[in-house]
C-alpha cells in the first residue's frame, strides 16, 4: 500500500484552510490493455457515519443515541450489496455525506471483488462530513479546495481528481485523451434559507471556474466533470422567479439580464465569477452570455427526468453530472447517457428514495444515485 502523491493545493483568495485528506493507492493485477466504456456513479449516502465517535458526529449517530460499530457495518454492507448487485458495478463512485477515510476504505473492501484499488477522501477539520472517491482506475492527482466568503468557510471542500483510464500514456500534464478530471462536490445546503446560503454555493462554483480557467491554459485537452450534490437544481434560477443570480444559471437572456443587474459589467471573466452556466446544447456553449463564458452540459430533463431528491412533495434535481465540451465529438471520451436509479431497492413502494432510518436500521439513502456513461470515440 502506497500513499498517493498530491500536488500543492490551490486556494480561493489564498485562504489557507487546512483539509483533512487521505488517499490510497493499491497495486493490483494489471488492467486490460484498453477500456472503451466507463460508468461513473454519484451518490449522497445520507449521513454515513463510521462506528468510532470523535465528537463531530450528529446527535443521532453518537454512542449515547445507540449508534454502534455493528450498526455502521450493517449499513455499510447493505450499501455494498446494492452496488455489487447492479447489472454492472460502476467503475468510479463519487460519494457525499461520509464521515471519514475509514468509510471509503471499508466500502472498497466490502466491494473487494470489483477492485476499487484507488480511493480518496477529503474533509475540513472539525466538520462532520466530507466527500470521497472510489476508482478502479489510477488517480493521477488529487487535491482539495476550500473557499472563504466574508469570513465564512464552505462546509465541505471540492475534491479535484484526475482519472487515468488504462490504455494510453498519461505522462506530462493532463495525460492523453483517456484521462479526465472530476470535481467531486457537496455544496452548502439551503438550511438557514436559500438566499442566505447562496453565497457559499457561489463560492464553491468560483473555485471550480478558477480551476477550469487555469486548466484551459495548462491542460486544454483535459475533459472535466462536476459531480455530486450541489444543493441547487439545474433550473434553480427560474424556480426562484428568474431574478436572483444563483450558483447554476441557465444560458438564457433573462439570466444574463439578472447578472448584469447585479454586476453591471460585460467581460466574461468578470461577469462569470461565481456561477456555472448550464445548458442542454451538445456540445455545451453559451449563446447569450459573452464569449469566454464557461458552459457545462446537464443531462437533467434530456437523459434524466424526475429528480434525485424528494423535498416538500416535489422532486429536485440537486445531484448532478455537469460535463465540459470535450465529451461531445472532440475525440477521446464521449458522453453516452445518464440516468437516475429510480427503482428498488433505491426507492421504496411509494416510488420515493428509500431513506435510511437510524432508529430502525432500515433503508439506504434519501438521495437516488445517478449514473453517467462514457464511451471511447471510434
Amino acid at each position: 500500500m502506497k500513499t498517493h502523491p498530491m500536488p500543492p493545493r490551490e486556494w480561493f483568495r489564498a485562504a489557507l484552510v487546512p483539509i483533512l485528506a487521505a488517499a490510497l493507492l493499491a497495486c493490483g493485477a494489471p488492467e486490460p490493455a484498453e477500456i472503451r466504456h466507463v460508468e461513473i456513479m454519484t451518490w449522497n449516502l445520507q449521513l454515513l457515519f463510521d462506528g468510532t465517535e470523535d465528537g463531530t458526529e450528529f446527535a443521532q449517530f453518537r454512542e449515547s443515541a445507540g449508534w454502534t460499530q455493528e450498526k455502521y457495518l450493517g449499513r455499510l454492507n447493505v450499501i455494498a450489496r446494492v452496488i455489487g448487485e447492479m447489472e454492472r458495478a460502476p467503475d468510479i463512485i463519487a460519494l457525499q455525506e461520509i464521515e471519514s477515510p475509514r468509510v471509503v476504505e471499508d466500502l472498497a473492501a466490502a466491494l473487494g471483488v470489483h477492485r476499487y484499488d484507488w480511493t480518496h477522501f477529503a474533509r475540513l477539520p472539525g466538520m462532520a462530513l466530507g466527500v470521497g472517491l472510489l476508482s478502479r482506475f489510477p488517480i493521477g492527482w488529487a487535491m482539495a479546495h476550500s473557499a472563504d466568503i466574508y469570513g465564512e468557510v464552505t462546509p465541505r471542500p471540492v475534491l479535484e481528481a484526475r482519472i487515468d483510464v488504462p490504455g494510453g500514456s498519461a505522462e506530462g500534464g493532463g495525460g492523453d485523451a483517456r484521462s479526465f478530471l472530476l470535481f467531486v462536490c457537496h455544496w452548502k445546503s439551503k438550511r438557514g434559507g436559500a438566499d442566505e446560503t447562496e453565497s457559499l454555493r457561489r463560492a464553491s462554483a468560483r473555485v471550480i471556474l478558477r480551476r477550469m480557467r487555469e486548466l484551459a491554459l495548462t491542460d486544454p485537452d483535459l475533459p472535466a466533470i462536476v459531480v455530486g450534490d450541489l444543493n441547487v437544481t439545474h433550473d434553480e434560477f427560474f424556480r426562484g422567479g428568474g431574478e436572483a443570480v444563483r450558483s447554476l444559471m441557465p444560458d438564457d437572456p433573462e439570466a444574463v439580464d439578472a447578472v448584469l443587474a447585479e454586476r453591471g459589467i460585460r467581460t466574461a471573466g468578470e461577469l462569470q465569477a461565481d456561477f456555472i452556466v448550464v445548458t442542454h446544447d451538445k456540445p455545451p456553449e453559451a449563446r447569450y452570455f459573452p464569449a469566454g463564458t464557461i458552459a457545462l452540459y446537464s443531462p437533467w430533463t434530456v437523459e434524466k427526468e424526475g429528480g434525485s431528491f424528494f423535498f416538500r412533495n416535489s422532486w429536485e434535481t440537486i445531484d448532478h453530472f455537469l460535463l465540459s465540451a470535450h465529451f461531445f465529438g472532440g475525440g477521446g471520451w464521449e458522453f453516452r447517457g445518464s440516468r437516475a436509479l429510480d427503482m428498488p431497492p433505491f426507492v421504496g413502494a411509494d416510488g420515493l428514495p428509500n431513506a435510511y432510518n437510524p432508529r430502525t436500521g432500515r433503508g439506504i439513502s434519501d438521495h437516488l444515485p445517478l449514473l453517467l456513461f462514457l464511451g471511447l470515440a471510434e
